[in-house]
């Protein structure tokens, strides 16, 4: 589409504990559910927008603006914190961190 924005939401990095899904949410709309290694790339009206990211532990809030022509890029991962580590060791699951970076 002409003069918009995409948006991509990848989680692919070597530091993902490659378990649970991250479910992803734009302006209240479900857009994808990432499961390691994989990526979603939406078209975006220019302006301002809410991304909800959401591993079902942990949910983080996105406030974004995309100019037309721009590609916005986020990083996703899931990670085990200390207290998750003791009880995916212990119990096969825990707590996980949700991390969200933009990437460039």
């Amino acid at each position: 589409m002409e003069g918009s924005a995409q948006l991509t939401v990848s989680r692919t990095s070597p530091e993902d504990v490659q378990q649970r899904q991250i479910i992803l949410k734009l302006d209240g709309q479900k857009i994808a559910t990432l499961m390691f290694g994989q990526s979603k790339t939406v078209e975006l009206v220019p302006g301002k927008h809410t991304l909800l990211v959401d591993n079902t532990w942990k949910k983080k809030r996105i406030e974004l603006e995309a100019q037309a022509g721009e590609h916005v890029r986020f990083r996703v991962v899931n990670q085990l914190g200390a207290l998750g580590w003791i009880l995916a060791t212990s119990l096969g699951a825990g707590p996980m961190k949700l991390t969200v970076e933009r990437e460039g």
